[in-house]
């Protein structure tokens, strides 16, 4: 049941519902693990759009608590689904995906990511007037600490580490400019169907963690831009179900990244970047063992390792469907000093 307080919080960031809707088709997937109370409140944002209105997809990924009867009754326009497996969070979106195709934009929202509700507009407008892009990004910000950014697109390192762009800096008021960005954090965005179709969807070896970077990366690589829209704001709880720093999620990070570069690092920067990257894997290694998680990062990085056979030959589809250069790879990595022990967790 939802909490009085939930009900309030729900209020504080949805407004009410506007009319004069646009035509603008548009399937929302959201993929639900053991977090029925947040999409609860996920789904009245969605609910409370103004302008624009969604065909709501939420499938329960097998959750040890499923979604009650009492939400699905409470959102008839929703169409619920259950898998009797975990299919993570990349093999439940590529599931939704099979039942939207005839809807030529796809928003992926979290179940604790909560939806201004002027963000389907908002994001309408960033579509009309920038037709060079077919993926746009919200800015995120902390749900308990509203003035911090939880943050505003992906970057890629050198190396292959990535992180969230402005991650903890203080949210400043004003007027924002649209401003190109490596890759959409997967927690409240927007894709062309025709971008996700090209490059594949998500890769289900990935599970999660790191599978919304190798899809922006890939999105790179087929010539897809990304978009950061600083007006389309959610409020985002942030790995509300497994934990920022669990062992589930340091060990498919650390194992996905290693992934994430042999398969998309273009032409010669693969092999003039190796160092880098080599260099960030021992590191990650040095601090988690510090930490007293020796036995986890080694295993990340095994596993890392016997699935290079496979990702190499994925590697080979990538880059002969590559359409942009390495160079043009090269301008939009961050190329910032390691070690940036921060961001490896």
């Amino acid at each position: 049941m939802t909490s009085n307080n939930d009900v309030q919080a729900t209020k504080n960031f949805c407004r009410e519902k506007m009319t004069d809707k646009p035509d603008f088709r548009i399937a929302v997937l959201i993929i639900n693990w053991n977090s029925s109370d947040l999409l609860r409140r996920c789904l009245q944002c969605l609910m409370n759009q103004d302008m624009v209105q969604s065909d709501i997809f939420v499938l329960d990924n097998n959750s040890q608590n499923p979604i009650p009867d009492d939400m699905v009754k409470a959102f008839p326009e929703v169409r619920f689904f259950e898998s009797k497996s975990n299919l993570g969070f990349a093999g439940g979106n590529n599931f939704l995906l099979e039942k939207t195709g005839e809807y030529p934009w796809i928003a992926l929202v979290n179940p604790d990511a909560f939806l201004q509700a002027d963000w389907l507009s908002v994001m309408y407008r960033a579509i009309t007037v920038n037709p060079g892009h077919d993926c746009f990004v919200s800015r995120l910000i902390q749900v308990y600490r509203q003035d911090t950014l939880d943050g505003e697109g992906d970057a890629m390192h050198i190396s292959g580490l990535a992180w969230r762009l402005k991650n903890g800096v203080l949210v400043k008021k004003g007027a924002r400019k649209y401003t190109e960005v490596f890759s959409a954090c997967a927690a409240a965005a927007l894709y062309s169907r025709e971008a996700l179709q090209t490059t594949g969807t998500f890769d289900e070896d990935f599970f999660c963690y790191f599978e919304d970077v190798d899809l922006g990366f890939r999105l790179r690589l087929a010539g897809y831009r990304c978009l950061l829209v600083p007006n389309a704001v959610a409020y985002h709880v942030g790995s509300a179900t497994v934990g920022r720093q669990s062992d589930f999620a340091v060990y498919h990070g650390h194992r996905n990244l290693v992934w994430t570069y042999v398969k998309n690092m273009p032409g010669a920067l693969f092999w003039i970047l190796l160092p880098a990257h080599l260099l960030l894997n021992i590191i990650s290694v040095i601090w988690f063992l510090a930490l007293g998680k020796g036995r986890l990062i080694l295993r990340a990085k095994k596993d890392a390792l016997k699935g290079l056979p496979r990702m190499w030959e994925k590697r080979r589809w990538i880059q002969k469907q590559r359409r942009v250069s390495a160079r043009d790879i090269w301008k939009v990595l961050d190329k910032s000093p390691l070690p940036r022990l921060g961001k490896i967790w």
